[in-house]
């Protein structure tokens, strides 16, 4: 009974603990939000605003950041990366589960080795590459080192293909269908879990970037949310409180859609490891 209790309180102890490490943090942000410049500067992280109204800190971070034109950007690159981190992903997953071929453990093993790679120490390579290609200062540079996918959403779309009867193929192909029929009307549908799974951890990866609009987007037309609020801070401060208000209006799209979409990425990725 002793050890039950103790398991039991040890168990909401640390549930506790962790929503406040998570919930904290945001509530600081939020209240410095409400803050006037004045109040930010004389008063200390948890004293609560004199006026929970003061919504100027958000107007200001939304008209002077550029927000509606960051939004625009980064929806457009957030949808075109993801579609071709589906498109590649799931072929090369179909490529690799489906088809016996010369050097695919040496395939997999290069998957594995460019991850182990810092991303630090390629960027004077990648940046020249991104420049040679006339990419710099577009769009296109985004999207182009967005594009693409990595060895875990690899490795997860081979986990559910697995799980697919080969038997589906041979069916499909004795009905007349060729290869790219089987994979487009076939295996993708059934990747639909997979495919949420990874849309929502890299969309929201994405979405939260920073290095890669700073530096190959500089300029102020291209920029993205994440860049947005880079734009109140200057050589001699920082407007923290307009900051924070920008923060929250970066914050609400990611925690909406999380919220309505959690049990896709729980299941998607317990799913993943046990098939």
């Amino acid at each position: 009974m002793i050890a039950r209790l103790a398991g039991t309180t040890g168990k909401y102890t640390t549930l506790v603990v962790a929503a406040l490490v998570a919930v904290v943090p945001l509530f600081v942000v939020l209240i410095a939000s409400m803050k006037t410049k004045e109040e930010y500067a004389s008063t200390g992280p948890f004293d609560l605003p004199a006026n929970w109204f003061n919504f100027d800190n958000y107007v200001t971070a939304f008209v002077n950041g550029n927000m509606v034109v960051g939004f625009l950007n980064t929806t457009f690159i957030l949808v075109v990366s993801l579609v071709g981190t589906i498109l590649i992903g799931t072929m090369t997953a179909y490529a690799i589960d489906r088809f016996e071929f010369r050097g695919k453990p040496l395939i997999l093993g290069a998957f594995l080795f460019a991850t182990l790679v810092p991303g630090v120490t390629t960027q004077v390579a990648t940046f020249q590459v991104v420049n040679w290609l006339e990419l710099y200062n577009t769009r296109g540079a985004a999207i182009a080192l967005f594009l693409g996918t990595d060895i875990i959403a690899i490795y997860l779309f081979v986990q559910f293909m697995s799980s697919i009867p080969k038997s589906l193929d041979e069916a499909a192909m004795l009905d007349g269908a060729n290869r790219w029929t089987i994979y487009w009307r076939v295996i993708l549908p059934l990747l639909k879990p997979a495919i949420a799974t990874v849309v929502i951890i890299k969309g929201i990866a994405i979405y939260n970037e920073f290095y890669i609009p700073f530096l190959y987007m500089p300029s102020r037309d291209l920029g993205v949310i994440s860049t947005a609020l880079f734009r109140f801070k200057g050589p001699f401060g920082a407007q923290w409180e307009v900051i924070a208000a920008g923060t929250i209006l970066v914050i609400i799209p990611t925690l909406v859609l999380f919220l309505f979409l959690q049990r896709y990425i729980y299941r998607g990725l317990t799913s993943g490891a046990t098939k």
